[in-house]
C-alpha cells in the first residue's frame, strides 16, 4: 500500500489534446511513464477553453468547436521522485508548459490489489 502524507511536489503539464508521442496521445504517454516510474498517481483533466503560446483560443463551445482543447496532466509525489521524473518530461514535452508547485498531502492511501479492500481500521478505502 502506498502512503504519501506531508510535503510533496505537484507537477502540472499543460499540453494540447491532439499532441502526440509516437502516434499516441501525449497525455497518455506521460501518465504511463509516471506509472512506470512508480509515482504516487497522475490524473488528466480536459479543459473547456484556453490558449497558450500560439495565442489561439481553443474552446468547447458549440459555435467555435476546437479539436485541440487544453489538457492538464497532474502528478503528485515526493519532491525527490518528481524531480527524478523531470528528464522524461523534458524528452516528451516539446510544446507546452510544465509547472512545479510545493504542496502538502493530507492523506493518500493507495488501494490494495482488490478495489475497496479494508484499510486495516474496519473501513473500506474509497
Amino acid at each position: 500500500m502506498t502512503r504519501l502524507t506531508g510535503s510533496a511536489l505537484r507537477v502540472t503539464v499543460f499540453v494540447g489534446e491532439n499532441d502526440t508521442w509516437h502516434h499516441r496521445p501525449l497525455y497518455t504517454e506521460i501518465v504511463h511513464r509516471a506509472h512506470a516510474a512508480g509515482l504516487a498517481g497522475a490524473s488528466v483533466f480536459r479543459g473547456i477553453e484556453g490558449f497558450g503560446a500560439s495565442s489561439l483560443i481553443h474552446t468547447s463551445r458549440l459555435l467555435s468547436l476546437s479539436e485541440d482543447l487544453p489538457v492538464a496532466v497532474v502528478v503528485v509525489d515526493t519532491e525527490e521522485r518528481v524531480r527524478a521524473f523531470l528528464p522524461q518530461l523534458d524528452e516528451l514535452v516539446t510544446e507546452g508548459l510544465v509547472i512545479l508547485d510545493p504542496c502538502e498531502v493530507i492523506r493518500y492511501v493507495g488501494r490494495g490489489p482488490n478495489r475497496g479492500e479494508p484499510d486495516g481500521k474496519g473501513k473500506r478505502s474509497s
